[in-house]
């Protein structure tokens, strides 16, 4: 594996929606200042912005992340619980398990792990029932 350039994290509060998207809009800068190609900078903001709605809403609590590599970029998302029982459920487009709270602020369509997978170059996601889940998107630069 190649060495690590640069790493920018930033944790995110399970329930905080007047903070949530502040990490996602952080790294889309970041990408930008560094002149990294558009597609891939509106790849990784997607995928970002799910993954950092899916730690308010659905975790414990937990960090996103996005590391740079010489020719590679890679989001990986952590959480504390409460893990996902069934992933591949999970990542059925239009399944949820969102609250009724949560849905009638516009969130909770059940898109969220569907869109991640669809603007990764390479996806994962690991989970355990009360030991939460990491999920990691990398993108290959040209």
């Amino acid at each position: 594996m190649q060495e690590m350039l640069y790493r920018e994290a930033f944790k995110v509060e399970k329930g905080n929606f007047a903070t949530a998207g502040n990490a996602s809009r952080d790294m889309k800068r970041s990408l930008k200042q560094m002149g990294i190609d558009p597609v891939i900078v509106r790849e990784v903001s997607i995928a970002s912005y799910e993954l950092e709605l899916n730690l308010v809403i659905h975790s414990l609590g937990g960090e996103l992340s996005l590391e740079f590599y010489p020719d590679s970029l890679r989001l990986v998302c952590a959480d504390v619980g409460p893990g996902i029982p069934d992933i591949s459920l999970a990542m059925k487009e239009g399944y949820s398990t969102a609250s009724a709270d949560v849905r009638s602020l516009g969130f909770g369509a059940g898109m969220g792990l569907p869109n991640v997978k669809r603007h990764s170059h390479e996806f994962s996601i690991e989970s355990a029932v009360g030991a939460g889940t990491t999920i990691e998107a990398k993108y290959f630069l040209k």
